[in-house]
């Protein structure tokens, strides 16, 4: 559209906001219009995971809605694969400035048909501006599906204390929550939505899998992670951290990188030579690609490194349809665990402390085997847990299961709500 012609449409559109209410309470409504802002960075599969897991999400238990994404990150690849999946989402981008107005008419159009507006997974309410806009601009219903709260700034509780529904993707986000007087029926735990992640591309993992000479169910994937993200390293102006900060970031990344991936590494080694499989060391995040090599395959010895394979970045799609050959998932990162559970593989989570809360859901979802505080284990305790896992697999998948139906049925419950928002009006 030219210039000339959209600021002529966005000022009739804008005059026609300040002579009608632009929109007041949603109607009660069989086949609602729901719009979903996500998709906060590309830079991770665990981020990427999210939308279209709240999309198969909704697709499963809201079957009749129509959803529209405001996807908040532009990459082209990641959009690719949402429009190949969900051809039925519309995709729309758009920024809100400082007056909690939006710079597309798509957004205003989508405002305007939508009956329902949720925020989706996250590390925080990223998404805040976005519903300061929708609260600015209607009176209709919005809520956060699966996102870490905690230490809420004052902007952050004025949202959330319009909010109809609050899901947080861990228990413990609930207690933060009380601690600033956000309680309540509508304040309930769902996980992370990439929990019903249902997107694979075979085609390119079996391609892979082939090439490599791994076999269904005969190999390992291994995930590492640095205490802090370096986002310094890839993002803008330092990611926005101070020199204090980013020394602090690499003094403590430099303390414990070899310390705890050598843990990781014991449960490799054990794994290789008591079986006779494989490895794939594998990311999660972009930036993991540089720091495989260094921890943990060049210190391996020299009798396992033969059966090590290197993985470079790859997008979740193709990462799910590996991890569903695979035999058990090990990372120390949170949601390359939650892509294997979502596709019917063990996981093992090695935490770390820095990386949030939202290590709680595993607990909550009754994980707690398979969850290791990273500071509290030693590598033989990782490594005695896998074994155990091989030696009665048909053990560990019933166990899985167990938990990722507990998964299906908060999801269900969760979703019955935000019906009951859209068909009888009840916000």
């Amino acid at each position: 559209m030219k210039r000339r012609n959209f600021i002529e449409q966005t000022s009739l559109f804008s005059a026609s906001l300040l002579l009608t209410p632009f929109i007041t309470k949603a109607t009660k409504k069989t086949n609602p219009t729901i719009l979903l802002v996500s998709g906060w960075q590309d830079v991770n599969i665990g981020d990427i995971g999210h939308t279209p897991g709240l999309l198969h999400i909704l697709e499963t238990f809201i079957p009749n809605a129509t959803v529209i994404l405001w996807k908040r990150s532009n990459g082209e690849e990641v959009k690719k694969l949402l429009n190949k999946n969900f051809p039925k989402v519309k995709i729309i981008y758009g920024n809100v400035d400082k007056n909690k107005d939006v710079e597309n008419l798509e957004i205003m159009e989508a405002f305007q048909k939508a009956d329902l507006m949720i925020h989706g997974s996250g590390p925080l309410l990223v998404g805040a501006d976005n519903l300061a806009s929708w609260m600015k601009h209607t009176t209709k219903p919005f809520g956060v599906f699966g996102t870490t709260l905690e230490n809420l700034s004052q902007y952050h509780q004025s949202i959330l204390q319009k909010a109809s529904f609050i899901y947080t993707r861990e228990t413990k986000s609930i207690e933060h929550l009380k601690k600033v007087g956000i309680v309540g029926e509508h304040v309930q735990f769902a996980p992370d939505a990439t929990f019903f992640m249902n997107i694979r591309d075979d085609e390119k993992g079996n391609s892979f899998l082939k090439e490599n000479g791994l076999e269904d169910k005969k190999f390992i994937c291994a995930i590492p992670r640095l205490r802090f993200t370096p986002y310094h390293k890839f993002n803008p102006n330092n990611n926005g951290w101070s020199d204090e900060k980013v020394r602090q970031v690499e003094e403590t990344n430099e303390k414990y990188k070899e310390i705890d991936h050598a843990k990781l590494r014991e449960a490799m080694i054990a794994w290789v030579r008591e079986t006779g499989n494989k490895v794939i060391v594998c990311p999660e995040m972009t930036y993991a690609v540089e720091i495989m090599d260094e921890l943990l395959i060049n210190p391996l010895p020299e009798d396992v490194k033969p059966f090590v394979v290197k993985r470079g970045y790859w997008l979740p799609d193709e990462a799910a349809s590996v991890f569903a050959k695979a035999h058990t998932v090990l990372s120390l990162e949170c949601h390359s665990p939650i892509i294997a559970a979502a596709n019917g593989t063990p996981c093992f989570y090695i935490r770390q402390p820095e990386d949030t809360i939202k290590g709680q859901m595993y607990y909550d979802l009754d994980f707690n085997d398979w969850i290791f505080e990273i500071d509290k284990i030693s590598g033989k305790q990782i490594t005695d847990q896998l074994r155990e896992v091989w030696k009665d697999y048909g053990k560990a998948k019933i166990k899985l299961k167990s938990s990722m139906d507990k998964v299906e049925r908060i999801y269900k419950s969760r979703t019955a709500v935000l019906k009951t928002i859209v068909e009888e009006g009840k916000f």
